[in-house]
């Protein structure tokens, strides 16, 4: 059965594009819940290291893998046919079953960019080992993504994840050699731990969080150090237009923060994709290939 499906590719993309929806559905649950967890999880720590006695409620948030999806109106659970991915929005109009509370649009959102980022990673790399590492890569990131955006937050134990596997699948050269891939980790990770103490030293502001820093070390650990100036240039410019443009929208304020997080995995993303056929270019254009 695999067999047949690897050895037709309309099939194949076709099956990687439903797992994308199938995954981008779990996503949702992982942007919502995780960092609930996380501050559930400080809280009893803080209270035991304070030796706080007093009786609140402690009862943890719902868990990430076993705990069934329910309307945050009301309470209704989701049933399985209220679950299937971009169609029972399409099919509830976008409000709850019970209540008729208006579903976040981001839910189809983020299954449907899901599916086509699988997609595209099925294309460009086919059936291969590279995609199945790839499909693993692009989920965390779209994870990452929506939890900083949230929170401004890049949690510990995703970013851990990312840079431990990038530097395990360099030990087989998926996208890079091992010693590219160290490199790549160290790199990373102090390229924007200075520029973040120069950015206090001179400014009296943090205008990033560590996380960040994790974040582009595991992103060097997974393609090598080469891609790094690529991805920082990407994320700053990318970065810096949407900025403008949110601040000219007034959408946003100059002086609130905004987070780097999601502008540094797209950029990692593209290099995945085509961070060979950019730097090729650049290189051919400036007269330097």
């Amino acid at each position: 059965m695999i067999q047949t499906i690897l050895a037709n590719t309309p099939l194949f993309l076709t099956a990687v594009t439903g797992f994308g929806l199938l995954i981008g559905s779990f996503l949702n649950v992982v942007i919502l819940r995780l960092p609930a967890n996380l501050e559930h999880d400080w809280r009893c720590q803080c209270r035991q290291l304070l030796e706080i006695k007093d009786q609140v409620n402690t009862t943890p948030p719902p868990g990430i893998m076993w705990a069934r999806s329910q309307c945050p109106k009301c309470g209704h659970m989701i049933r399985a046919h209220e679950n299937i991915p971009i169609l029972s929005y399409v099919f509830l109009k976008g409000r709850c079953a019970s209540c008729k509370a208006p579903i976040s649009y981001r839910y189809p959102l983020v299954e449907g960019v899901t599916a086509i980022l699988f997609l595209v990673v099925a294309i460009h790399f086919g059936p291969t080992v590279q995609t199945l590492t790839a499909l693993g890569l692009t989920a965390c990131l779209i994870a990452l993504t929506g939890i900083d955006i949230d929170h401004q937050l890049l949690p510990d134990d995703l970013t851990y994840l990312l840079l431990w596997a990038g530097l395990f699948i360099s030990l087989f050269n998926v996208f890079t050699d091992p010693v590219s891939s160290i490199i790549g980790a160290l790199a990373g990770y102090l390229s924007l731990w200075f520029v973040y103490h120069l950015f206090r030293l001179l400014t009296g502001k943090e205008g990033m969080g560590y996380g960040d820093f994790k974040l582009l070390a595991a992103l060097g650990a997974w393609l090598g150090w080469q891609m790094l100036p690529l991805i920082i240039l990407l994320s700053s410019l990318v970065g810096a237009i949407v900025g403008l443009a949110m601040i000219s929208m007034k959408r946003h304020e100059s002086n609130q923060p905004m987070p780097f997080g999601p502008f540094i995995a797209s950029a990692g993303w593209l290099a995945l994709i085509w961070g060979d056929q950019i730097i090729d270019s650049y290189l051919r254009s400036s007269g330097l290939g």
